[in-house]
């Protein structure tokens, strides 16, 4: 294994997959010459050249548009939209195209894209750039949507979701670009499977990207209080994998949903409808959610830190819940 930062490990499965098959590319806004934001597509560029790692304007629809159609046509774009935020000027391509196609035409099309987008908030970024919009991209059928948290995952996960032959959106969190850890040299991490973080016998806390280190620190602290919490990080939105679900609810007989998006319709309350649905005779109480509040992110960092969700706040969550 190597250790490596999130963003080295997204660049090293872009390079070996363009590596290994010539109809990958990659385009979006400042990905080329500056190397990408966050630069994920640094030194890209030099190595396969302006055809295959396009920098282009800002277009965010129509981008979207041309990554459905060069999908169609035989190649697999990586489309990176900086930043989730901007994902509803996609919606279009992906609703009404994207998602409906293999329907549409009796699975004679394969549409292998990749969309790549940054969200979620504690950067003091503001409202405009601190979102986390994985219900509704999750909403979506025929579209699957994945959050790796770790270094080792968002390689093995993107490697595995630009093989994939329908369309795949790739959740990245900001603030796990610089997140370092092992991480294999050749794994695939198959799309759909979630992994036990922590074992546990009183609690299950079920959290995605981020939310995943802050339930691993809360778990800190309830041990500490004598609470066993086991942690699993669902890495898949969409397709989510129940087994491994309701194997830990039959262990624990309590939930615990997390994610960084918004409380009302948000993917806590699919979380929480899906266990009440599949689960509901192992659990000693009801699930608890813990999202964010209904409103905009603050710019103001003590506003935001105050209304993200938090080891302390998924630890107080886990109390409620099994008191």
């Amino acid at each position: 294994m190597v250790k490596m930062r999130y963003a080295e490990a997204l660049n090293a499965a872009l390079r070996e997959e363009m590596q290994a098959d010539p109809s990958v590319f990659l385009f979006g806004e400042d990905i080329g010459r500056y190397g990408g934001v966050f630069k994920v597509s640094k030194g890209l560029r030099e190595e396969f050249g302006d055809l295959r790692v396009r920098d282009t304007p800002i277009s965010e629809q129509a981008l979207t548009a041309m990554a459905v159609t060069a999908a169609m046509t035989g190649t697999r774009p990586v489309l990176e939209i900086m930043y989730a935020d901007f994902i509803p000027l996609t919606l279009d391509a992906l609703v009404n195209q994207a998602s409906v196609y293999d329907y549409i035409w009796n699975g004679q099309v394969q549409m292998p894209f990749v969309l790549r987008t940054q969200g979620g908030g504690g950067a003091g970024a503001g409202a405009q750039h601190s979102k986390a919009l994985d219900a509704m991209l999750a909403h979506i059928p025929g579209i699957k949507v994945v959050a790796p948290a770790t270094p080792a995952d968002a390689k093995g996960m993107l490697k595995a979701a630009i093989r994939d032959p329908q369309p795949v959106i790739f959740l990245e969190h900001k603030l796990l670009y610089n997140l370092r850890g092992e991480v294999p040299e050749d794994e695939i991490v198959p799309l759909g499977r979630a992994v036990t973080r922590r074992a546990g016998t009183d609690v299950s806390i079920f959290a995605t990207s981020k939310m995943v280190h802050e339930a691993l620190a809360a778990a800190e602290m309830l041990a500490e209080e004598g609470i066993s919490a086991e942690v699993i990080d669902l890495r898949s939105l969409r397709p989510l994998d129940l087994e491994a679900i309701t194997t830990s609810i039959a262990k624990t007989h309590h939930a615990v949903v997390v994610n960084e998006g918004w409380r009302f319709c948000g993917y806590t309350a699919e979380l929480a409808a899906t266990i009440m649905d599949h689960a509901f005779d192992d659990l000693d109480a009801p699930v608890t959610r813990v999202a964010l509040p209904d409103m905009p992110i603050p710019y103001s960092e003590p506003l935001e830190i105050a209304m993200l969700p938090s080891g302390a706040s998924i630890r107080d969550a886990v109390r409620r819940t099994v008191a």
